[in-house]
């Protein structure tokens, strides 16, 4: 038996963390103000476990620390997208019996948000693992063998679809095969390649 394990964001979702604040800053003045308050570190930490609103206490500007503690109440318009066909791909593989899994890294305070908008995240993965709740993160071998343990699966029986290649890494060696996703149609590819699509 096959299982195939997805990544979520920019897998399945568009994930734009700028357009949190482009209607205050526009695109730019929000990609100016990510770089200066480090913003790419800073999540990471937050989907392994940490808090935007402490993070925000660690920012000396107070404008700046404001913005980044709205972040959370904002988050809801920087998923506003499907990647259309890779979900195609996910309900083919359901329809064929395959199980399916997700391992995520993302913040705790925002995932509920992200299942709010897109109710799909929470219905069709018989086990979630989303690494602000479980405070590790990909590409950990961990995280892969916490999903194992979790969804009773043996590792080298999963298929972990990413669109880091340093995640397919820590994938591979947790023991489970891997696809580094590019596009939709090459998933595709890559799934009817072997054999469970």
């Amino acid at each position: 038996m096959k299982y195939v394990v997805f990544d979520i964001g920019a897998v399945l979702l568009e994930w734009k963390p700028e357009l949190a604040w482009a209607d205050e800053l526009g695109l730019d003045g929000a990609r100016d103000f990510m770089r200066r308050i480090s913003f790419d570190k800073i999540n990471l930490a937050c989907d392994a476990g940490a808090s935007f609103a402490k993070a925000s206490k660690e920012i000396a500007d107070p404008d700046d620390a404001a913005r980044l503690e709205r972040y959370v109440s904002l988050y809801h318009l920087t998923v506003p997208n499907k990647i259309t066909g890779t979900w195609d791909c996910l309900y083919d593989l359901k329809e064929r019996g395959i199980k399916l899994h997700a391992i995520t890294n993302w913040s705790a305070e925002t995932w509920p948000v992200g299942v709010k908008v897109h109710p799909e995240l929470g219905k069709v993965f018989e086990t979630t693992i989303v690494s602000g709740q479980v405070g590790m993160i990909k590409p950990s071998v961990t995280i892969f063998q916490l999903l194992c343990d979790r969804a009773g699966v043996a590792a080298e029986n999963c298929i972990f679809i990413d669109d880091g290649p340093h995640n397919c890494v820590g994938a591979r060696a947790a023991g489970m095969d891997a696809i580094h996703f590019t596009n939709p149609d090459a998933l595709r590819a890559s799934l009817e390649a072997k054999g469970v699509l």
